[in-house]
């Protein structure tokens, strides 16, 4: 069955559809700070590009914070695996930056090099290592994120693209969900320890 295109949708207004579909389809995250001229058009047409999608049964999300990506419930095991490596590597990287005192929300101001990712390894081998992730491999994934938009080549390295809010929303919604755990558990401790308190005075 093919899909009708929704009469709001007026393709002369979006020259640029046929590379946003390619770059979306291809997995990519489209990022303001480095196509510019793409984000400028999505933005304007931002409408006709959801409606246009919808009808093609793709999941557009737009993120005010300068990126935009197809979102896939479905993905296969390379893909899930490539999403679980990635999730690692900007985990200790934003556990590295956060013991050195730096702003997490300022990510796309940090400069990445190879001998820095060498010190981020040393300090969390165990858990790179489970994964079997060595600073070679770091390196690679780092150059696997770029053409996933996540980050940038620099000369001296890389840089962290706007879409790493994605995985960063993500650290910080488990972080406080973890914490919202233990004040449950210290209060269900508290009231148990309160309610033996009680009992005890009763019986005395």
């Amino acid at each position: 069955m093919t899909a009708s295109l929704p009469h709001s949708v007026a393709l002369a207004q979006m020259p640029s559809l046929a590379a946003l579909f390619r770059l979306f389809l291809s997995g990519k995250h489209l990022n303001r700070v480095v196509e510019p001229a793409l984000w400028a058009e999505l933005e304007q047409q931002e409408a006709a590009y959801l409606a246009l999608f919808t009808a093609l049964g793709y999941e557009l999300r737009i993120d005010a914070r300068g990126f935009a990506w197809f979102h896939n419930k479905e993905s296969g095991s390379n893909i899930r695996k490539t999403s679980r490596h990635l999730a690692l590597l900007f985990l200790v990287i934003f556990d590295t930056q956060a013991n050195d005192g730096k702003l997490l929300q300022r990510f796309a101001e940090w400069q990445i090099d190879a001998e820095w990712l060498a010190g981020v390894y040393k300090a969390h081998r165990e858990v790179l290592d489970a994964e079997e992730l060595d600073p070679d491999a770091l390196v690679d994934l780092l150059n696997r994120a770029c053409t996933l938009g996540f980050a940038t080549p620099d000369p001296a390295g890389w840089r962290l693209l706007p879409a790493v809010y994605r995985y960063l929303d993500y650290f910080e919604f488990l972080a406080k969900s973890i914490k919202a755990s233990d004040e449950e558990a210290n209060d269900f401790v508290d009231e148990d320890v309160e309610s033996e308190n009680e009992d005890e005075e009763e019986n005395f």
